[in-house]
């Protein structure tokens, strides 16, 4: 598996590679503390910057990709996400630290965004990709599921939360087989906007 970043773009997402040039610009995005409430780090008002320079270096040691997302639609940068855990060795790599600002919830860009970096991880060798979310997180959960994504346990008390309780983690997957049927469902979702 070769993962390396790069700008990835269909016709509703452009998603690129973060750099340091797309801080200040998604500063303001990531202000609206909703974004950090099942979170195991925050990233909204002081806590920003430390926020991203993890992303900045975790990037740098080739364990992550991270993505600022614009609707091309409008030509707003709307969220971020990425790609971690990348493990070239086992072909598997997780879609995750993925946040939309208000107006992108429940909109194209999800599903759009995970067609990019999903399509993405799956032609660079992948034989699997992971997701995770809060235990608390229906929204998210509902969202892996209604993807085509399964279900695979629950780890409990797996970790600790920037307010201190510990977290039940919910994983999915997709497997390389299991791909061509989710790319369809994203694809269908996308033509048919209503059920997005």
């Amino acid at each position: 598996m070769n993962l390396i970043p790069i700008m990835l773009e269909n016709e509703w997402v452009r998603l690129e590679p973060l750099t340091e040039a797309h801080r200040d610009a998604m500063r303001p995005l990531a202000a609206d503390p909703e974004i950090w409430s099942l979170t195991t780090l925050r990233g909204d008002g002081e806590h920003f910057d430390a926020w991203f320079d993890l992303m900045l270096a975790a990037q740098e040691t080739g364990s992550q990709i991270s993505h600022a997302i614009y609707r091309k639609s409008t030509g707003e940068m709307v969220g971020h996400s990425a790609f971690l855990v990348i493990s070239p060795a086992n072909q598997r790599a997780e879609v995750g630290w993925t946040w939309y600002v208000e107006n992108a919830r429940g909109t194209e860009v999800n599903p759009a965004s995970k067609l990019a970096m999903l399509g993405r991880l799956f032609e660079c060798g992948a034989e699997r990709a992971e997701l995770k979310t809060h235990g608390l997180n229906k929204r998210s959960q509902a969202a892996m599921l209604k993807m085509g994504a399964r279900h695979e346990g629950t780890l409990r008390r797996q970790v600790r939360t920037w307010r201190g309780d510990l977290r039940d983690t919910v994983w999915f997957s997709v497997l390389r087989d299991e791909w061509p049927d989710v790319k369809t469902g994203l694809e269908n979702r996308l033509i048919s906007p209503a059920e997005s």
